[in-house]
């Protein structure tokens, strides 16, 4: 059995990740705790919504209810990137070459690496953004639908139509596919060579969790009693196939999926705060952790793979130890 080195906070965590191999916990109230030789922490924002590691710099983009956006770093420094007056930053997004993205209401922004700021207005609100993982492309979910800006060049945005409320948004690791999360319990997806539609339906509530695997040839998702993973190894993703189905629990939805950065294995979080590891090939689990307080909010890999740290809704957190 992993060991669990347990970190009780008192406040939702909404986001893990690891900085130069010391694990960061993001949580609601805007204080950031880190692990490094002992429990430290920093006070980021006045109320956090957003989050997500910049893997390039090793560093931490945060987004907060001050209308702040803010990069952390692993000595407890935090750089104010951007301000937007008393307005709630809802997404934040780490691109190539030093840019951050951030949604605002119905603006969508980037900041390059050298503090120039690029602004993009939307009829209705920008729910979540995503950069491609090569190039400079930032794409947003919308209502009805996506849409890919430039943001380096003054070229047209493209629009790709879907009825419904997009809610989040992430490109495959090979940058051929956009997938949405939607307000239904549903995923969309476009193949972006020729805007196919991709339709991935029949979850029992909304994904609110994905991850690619470490080749880009699955895509895990909470929104079920079992990680949904889909297969994206086909020239045309996932149409017409099914999706695997990995620790199946009748009685408790999963809320929070994480893929390996090496293996074809996805870390699975539940709604009582048990963490299962999957493996694609034969299905075989494996017990991370027993049953907790509070649903499992977020998850991250150390860059080996060999420790995962986790958050839950009730601020019950920590790091499990495969490797022990």
């Amino acid at each position: 059995m992993p060991t669990v080195a347990p970190l009780d906070l008192d406040s939702h965590c909404i986001a893990t990740a690891w900085l130069n191999d010391t694990p960061h916990f993001a949580l609601a109230d805007g204080v950031v705790h880190r692990l490094d030789n002992g429990h430290k922490w920093t006070e980021v924002h006045d109320g956090l919504l957003s989050a997500c590691f910049d893997p390039d710099h090793a560093r931490l983009i945060t987004g907060g209810e001050d209308g702040r956006v803010t990069a952390l770093t692993t000595d407890g420094t935090v750089e104010t990137l951007a301000e937007i007056g008393r307005k709630w930053v809802t997404s934040v997004a780490s691109g190539t070459q030093g840019a951050v993205g951030f949604a605002v209401g119905r603006n969508a922004y980037v900041r390059f690496a050298d503090g120039r700021q690029r602004e993009f207005q939307h009829p209705r609100s920008v729910e979540g953004i995503a950069f491609a993982p090569k190039g400079m492309r930032l794409a947003i979910a919308r209502y009805n639908g996506a849409t890919l800006h430039f943001p380096a060049t003054d070229g047209k945005p493209t629009e790709l139509e879907w009825a419904g409320a997009h809610t989040g948004i992430t490109f495959s690791p090979d940058g051929k596919f956009l997938v949405t999360t939607m307000q239904e319990n549903a995923l969309h997806g476009w193949k972006l060579a020729d805007g196919k539609h991709m339709r991935m339906a029949g979850y029992p509530a909304k994904v609110k969790s994905f991850s690619w695997s470490a080749k880009g040839k699955w895509l895990a998702t909470s929104g079920a009693s079992a990680a949904i993973v889909w297969p994206f190894q086909a020239k045309d993703g996932p149409m017409g196939k099914a999706p695997l189905e990995l620790g199946t629990r009748g009685d408790t939805m999963v809320t929070q999926v994480c893929c390996h950065p090496t293996e074809e294995i996805v870390a699975i979080g539940y709604a009582d705060g048990m963490i299962l590891a999957g493996r694609f090939a034969d299905q075989k689990e494996v017990l991370l952790r027993r049953q907790g307080k509070g649903a499992i909010t977020a998850m991250a890999w150390d860059g080996e793979g060999r420790r995962l740290a986790f958050g839950s809704e009730s601020g019950e957190s920590g790091v499990v130890d495969i490797a022990s």
